[in-house]
């Protein structure tokens, strides 16, 4: 009988997650997702050597699972650019939680948190958007190229704009416990694009 083998790393990056997203990183000590995952704490340098250098890796960690899910959605050959975009963020909004949102909204929670604080993690994040701005200006490129999107304008500086707006209508969504800020944001969204 064959047992697989575990992957402390990952279990402590998956618990970070979700303690990150759920709780802020500010507010997460390195002992309580050690306990969480039953890692002794004089093995967390032997991962990881700073606190930083683990939320960096938490957030690379992140996009690489969320962009893996982004580029599904806008590379489904059944459906027009229009069609795959107006996914993405029907995607977006379904993954808004106003309590824990299980990891999907690691970067609306961790943005401002984290921005002034680590300069590993800004960069980490930075690089993580820019991937996903990248993706929305291929889409919307994409979009205009097949006819789905009449827009007439910069497919990146409107790329960078949804991709704020978006990120705003989250936080909004979660100071008002209410999804009606995504919800303007996806008309927004439509009207910008003529979708």
């Amino acid at each position: 009988m064959t047992t697989r083998s575990r992957d402390t790393r990952t279990d402590l990056l998956l618990a970070a997650e979700r303690s990150f997203a759920h709780k802020g990183y500010a507010a997460v000590g390195i002992n309580e997702v050690l306990s969480s995952v039953g890692v002794p704490k004089g093995s967390f340098y032997h991962y990881f050597n700073s606190k930083d250098a683990f939320g960096e890796a938490v957030i690379a960690r992140y996009f690489e699972q969320y962009l893996a899910e982004m580029d599904e959605i806008l590379n489904a050959a059944d459906q027009d650019w229009g069609a795959r975009i107006l996914a993405y963020f029907a995607s977006w909004r379904a993954s808004q939680s106003f309590g824990d949102c299980e990891g999907k909204c690691l970067a609306v929670k961790l943005s401002a948190e984290v921005a002034d604080m680590s300069e590993p993690m800004r960069l980490a994040l930075r690089a993580g958007t820019t991937q996903i701005v990248d993706r929305l200006e291929h889409a919307i490129t994409g979009a205009v190229g097949d006819g789905s999107a009449p827009f007439t304008g910069d497919a990146r500086s409107t790329a960078e704009a949804l991709y704020q707006l978006w990120l705003g209508a989250s936080v909004m969504a979660k100071v008002h416990r209410s999804l009606a800020p995504v919800d303007t944001a996806t008309a927004v969204t439509r009207q910008l694009l003529g979708i």
